[in-house]
C-alpha cells in the first residue's frame, strides 16, 4: 500500500538544474578546470555542493584540498542563495501534482541542496505547506546515491501522527474510536527523482522509484521502477495498483 510520497526538490519540483550547472562550471573555472553541460548531467547531478567539489577534485587528479573545499562550498552558497532571491520557476506539472496528491499522502523533499534553499523556494512557489518533512544536505553525511537522506525522511515521516504508534498515540486514538496506526515502511513509499544516482538511492533505501526525464533522456533511468518524460505521463493510479498489489 502506497502511503508516503518522498520527492527530490531540484529538477523534479524547481527548475533549478541549469543554474546550479551554471554556478559548477564558474567554480571549477576558479581552479583552472572545465566542466561540460554533458559532464555535469551525466557526473554530477545528485550530489550535493560538498560532493560536487570533492567529485571536482578526484575528476581532475588532485587530491582534495578539505580547507578549500570548503571556501568554493561557501562561495556556491553565497551565490546560489543571491541567484534564488526572488524565486525560480517550477517544473511543468509539478505544483499541479503536488497539490493533487498532498490530499492523499503525507509528502517529504529529500534533497541534497541545504535546507535554507529548499524552505526559501517553496515558499516562493506557494508549497511549503504541503510538505510535512523537508530533508537536505544539512541533516546527512553521505549524499545520493547513498541512501541516506531516504532513510533519514522515513524516519522524520515516522514521527507524524498518521504513523506514529507510541503508546500515548494508540491511547488517544482508541479514545476517540479510531484505528491503530502502524509505522512506515520503505516499501510503502514512492520517492520521485530526476537524476540516475538518485533513483539508486531510492532504490537501495527499499523504497519504489518514480524517474522523471527532466534532467536526463528517459533511457538513463530505466532502472526506476516506473520512468517518464514529464509529470503529464504519469499515471499514478497504474503506480497506486502496483503498491496494492505488492500486497497480494
Amino acid at each position: 500500500m502506497l502511503r508516503a510520497i518522498i520527492f527530490d526538490f531540484d529538477g523534479i519540483i524547481v527548475d533549478s538544474e541549469p543554474l546550479i550547472m551554471r554556478l559548477t562550471q564558474r567554480m571549477a573555472a576558479l581552479e583552472g578546470w572545465t566542466v561540460s553541460d554533458e559532464d555535469y548531467y551525466r557526473n554530477y547531478l545528485a550530489l550535493d555542493d560538498r560532493g560536487i567539489i570533492e567529485h571536482l577534485y578526484e575528476s581532475h587528479g588532485h587530491r582534495i584540498d578539505h580547507g578549500r573545499r570548503d571556501e568554493l562550498v561557501e562561495w556556491k552558497i553565497r551565490l546560489y542563495a543571491e541567484s534564488i532571491r526572488e524565486g525560480l520557476p517550477p517544473i511543468t506539472g509539478a505544483t499541479e501534482f503536488v497539490n493533487t496528491v498532498a490530499a492523499q499522502f503525507p509528502l517529504a523533499i529529500a534533497s541534497g541542496s541545504l535546507r535554507s534553499e529548499v524552505e526559501h523556494l517553496l515558499l516562493k512557489l506557494g508549497l511549503r505547506e504541503k510538505f510535512a518533512v523537508i530533508t537536505t544536505a544539512d541533516d546527512c553525511d553521505r549524499c545520493k546515491p547513498d541512501p541516506e537522506i531516504f532513510l533519514r525522511a522515513l524516519e522524520r515521516l515516522n514521527h507524524l501522527p498518521a504513523f506514529n504508534t507510541g503508546a500515548k498515540g494508540e491511547k488517544a486514538k482508541r479514545e476517540k474510536g479510531e484505528g491503530g496506526s502502524s509505522p512506515l515502511q520503505a516499501r510503502e513509499c514512492l520517492a520521485i527523482e530526476d537524476a540516475p544516482a538518485g533513483v539508486r538511492a531510492a532504490q537501495a533505501a527499499g523504497m519504489k522509484c518514480l524517474a522523471l526525464a527532466h534532467s536526463r533522456p528517459l533511457e538513463a533511468l530505466q532502472h526506476a521502477d516506473w520512468a517518464c518524460r514529464e509529470f503529464a505521463d504519469v499515471d499514478f493510479e497504474k503506480i497506486q495498483a502496483a503498491f496494492e498489489s505488492d500486497e497480494c
